[in-house]
């Protein structure tokens, strides 16, 4: 188009070329695609070729220049993931469930936040940092962890079915957070005040609405559109109610994530939850692969290399420290021993809605800023180690299977 440059379209070119050429070569020695998108990232990102350019400047045509904006797009991944699980799932299904999701992964996040919180304190950090840094810290991978067990065939094993049990609060659980962030930023120094809660009123009249209007609206919708018989209009209604439930919760102080998740639990109960399951399914593993890129992308080289103790030391500390405490919290809630340990190596690292919960942490001036980017690459290493961590798990689970039907 008049006045656009070949330089505009870069950054695409160089998503889809990991998308067709790297990813089936990870695939092809048996490597999660998830590591080739990582990888790629890293590479393709201002800390790596993008930091030669000034000595070479050709690498300006093999890096992400616009990681921002790629980053706002990346987003949609995760809203999409979490639109997919509800569709497996139901209201009737999640509160069969409700022990694990309520009771196993309450006690996580609790249990977590509160003991990473108190390193934190003892760190030096005042007790509002702390509680924002556990509480961050506390929440492992969704958009990692529910793919790697579906493509190492784990997601309805036991551990599976805890791992996705404990991923499901902590994501009921961003939500309520960064509205108490957006609270605390907005009334420091005040002391608490029952007023203070009223601030919580938008986001549960928000998520109470959305209930409501998906109840009303979703099913006669979807029958209007089948009775069209276009593919086309099916698919642009299947994305319409991804975005349009994300941008409601949005509005009202939620996650576009937990808004699409409500959508997807709305649809589950239709007829029409396999076709739209079908639908959305490219346009998940497309973004999906974008926020692993842009996850990349963030990954500071140049303070991996001043400070590789203290990184190294911290990654180290926070997947024992989350991993111990999933193991003895899954023993506690009666899982095998076997079990509990795949579960605990399964969520042991650090996930994607640390960045978001950081992020807006940082922007209400409750969190120092160069201590997050020192947090935030320790927690993007440990989310390179999710992949081996899965296999390990997954190898401990099958072993036990195959002793359990040969004794």
């Amino acid at each position: 188009m008049p006045g656009e440059s070949a330089g505009d379209y870069t950054d695409i070119v160089l998503f889809l070329a990991t998308a067709g050429i790297v990813v089936p070569i990870f695939r092809r020695f048996r490597l999660s695609p998830i590591l080739a998108f990582l990888g790629a990232g890293v590479v393709l990102g201002p800390f790596g070729l993008g930091a030669l350019q000034g000595d070479l400047p050709w690498l300006r045509y093999v890096t992400i220049k616009n990681s921002a904006s790629m980053g706002q797009l990346a987003e949609f991944g995760v809203v999409f993931l979490l639109f997919a699980i509800g569709l497996e799932l139901s209201w009737e299904r999640l509160w069969t469930m409700r022990r694990l999701v309520f009771g196993l992964g309450g006690a996580q996040v609790v249990v977590c936040t509160g003991v990473i919180a108190g390193g934190a304190m003892l760190l030096g950090q005042d007790p509002v940092a702390a509680i924002l840094l556990g509480s961050a810290l506390a929440l492992s991978s969704t958009a990692i962890v529910l793919p790697l067990l579906a493509e190492l065939n784990r997601q309805f094993s036991r551990p599976g079915r805890a791992t996705f049990s404990v991923l499901l609060m902590q994501d009921l659980a961003v939500a309520p957070l960064l509205v108490t962030i957006a609270v605390l930023g907005g009334n420091r120094g005040e002391s608490f005040s029952p007023k203070l809660l009223l601030a919580f009123a938008p986001a549960a009249l928000g998520l109470l609405a959305l209930v409501v209007l998906g109840r009303l609206v979703l099913r006669p919708m979807m029958r209007s559109v089948a009775r069209a018989d276009s593919e086309e209009l099916f698919v642009a209604a299947s994305l319409l109610i991804v975005v349009v439930a994300g941008l409601l919760a949005a509005i009202s102080g939620l996650s576009m994530a937990l808004g699409a998740f409500v959508a997807g639990l709305l649809l589950a109960e239709t007829e029409y939850r396999k076709a739209v399951e079908k639908t959305v399914a490219p346009f998940k593993g497309l973004l999906l692969g974008l926020f692993f890129v842009s996850i990349g992308i963030g990954l500071d080289l140049s303070l991996l290399a001043a400070q590789p103790v203290l990184i190294v030391a911290f990654l180290v500390g926070l997947m024992l420290l989350n991993g111990c405490i999933v193991f003895g919290l899954a023993r506690l809630f009666g899982l095998a021993t076997t079990a509990a340990a795949e579960t605990a190596l399964l969520l042991a690292a650090g996930g994607e809605f640390a960045f978001v919960i950081l992020h807006s942490a940082v922007g209400e001036g409750l969190l120092d800023r160069q201590l997050v980017q020192t947090i935030l690459v320790s927690a993007t290493l440990s989310m390179f180690c999710i992949p081996a961590l899965a296999s390990i798990g997954a190898a401990l689970g099958r072993s036990t299977n195959a002793r359990a039907k040969h004794p």
